[in-house]
């Protein structure tokens, strides 16, 4: 009981120093020196330049990401105003798409003919002869187990446009 009373005891003198003692003059003075201080000015915010819109016009361009095309200037191919590509004609989805970015992954045939299958824009796809592949209005001219076949329509530099032949040949898993 006598430990009990003394632990108490202990207990009050201990919560009095916490206690609303009022002694805070010195904490009272500091806080009215800073209110007394010269109130400071805002900077105001700087002029931005006005947002100038850019259009890239170099889209018909080589992508400097893709190799140069050697050329031998001594036996370069003139291009044809009658070849050219047709403005008339709509779109087809793959052609919204590098033709360096497909890979053949495989055949497929049947009743209505053969088909090939081709990777990349975010899938597989499958592509007949005579669809359009790539962004230079690539036809697909044939079709056989290792390859397919393609004429791009390119334009030669000189105002006229050339058909250039590729080939997308069998992607080997390994």
């Amino acid at each position: 009981m006598n430990k009990r009373l003394m632990l108490c005891g202990l207990l009050l003198l201990s919560l009095n120093g916490c206690g609303a003692g009022g002694d805070f003059a010195d904490l009272q003075a500091y806080m009215d020196e800073v209110r007394a201080r010269p109130k400071g000015a805002i900077e105001p915010l700087p002029k931005f330049q006005p947002y100038e819109a850019f259009t890239y016009n170099a889209s018909s361009l080589r992508s400097p990401f893709q190799p140069p095309v050697k050329i031998d200037l001594a036996i370069k191919q003139k291009g044809s105003k009658v070849v050219k590509p047709d403005e008339t004609r709509v779109k087809q989805f793959l052609e919204g798409f590098n033709i360096e970015t497909f890979e053949m992954v495989g055949t497929l045939s049947n009743q209505e003919g053969t088909f090939a299958l081709v990777r990349g824009a975010g899938g597989v796809h499958r592509v007949k002869v005579g669809d359009y592949l790539g962004r230079n209005d690539g036809k697909i001219v044939s079709i056989s187990e290792g390859k397919i076949d393609v004429v791009e329509i390119v334009p030669d530099g000189e105002g006229g446009w050339l058909e250039r032949p590729r080939s997308l040949t069998l992607k080997e898993r390994s």
